[in-house]
C-alpha cells in the first residue's frame, strides 16, 4: 500500500491551546500528526469525521482539498482558530 501523506493543500494556519502552538498545516501528513498528537479534543462529530477523512486522503480516496474542508469543520467544533495562509 502506497499512503499518500504528503498530498499539498492551500495551507491552513491553526492556532492550537498553550505556548507554540500556532501551526501551519500543508499536507495530510502535517495533519495526520496535529490530529493525533496535537488535537485539544478527540471527541466530537467533526473530529471523528476529520479523521476518517484523513485517511480517506492518505488512501487516494477523496482529494486532499476535499480533506481540508474536513479539517476546517473539526477545528471550527473545537474553537480552534483557522487562517487561509497565502504565500507571496
Amino acid at each position: 500500500m502506497c499512503w499518500n501523506t504528503s498530498s499539498a493543500f492551500t495551507p491552513v494556519g491553526l492556532a492550537l491551546r498553550g505556548p507554540g502552538a500556532h501551526k501551519i498545516v500543508c499536507t495530510v501528513g502535517d495533519a495526520a500528526h496535529i490530529l493525533i498528537k496535537d488535537w485539544p479534543s478527540i471527541e466530537g462529530r467533526e473530529y471523528v469525521a476529520a479523521v476518517k477523512a484523513c485517511l480517506d486522503a492518505i488512501n487516494g480516496q477523496i482529494g486532499p482539498e476535499q480533506f481540508r474542508e474536513a479539517l476546517l469543520r473539526a477545528a471550527d467544533e473545537a474553537g480552534i482558530a483557522a487562517l487561509t495562509v497565502v504565500h507571496q
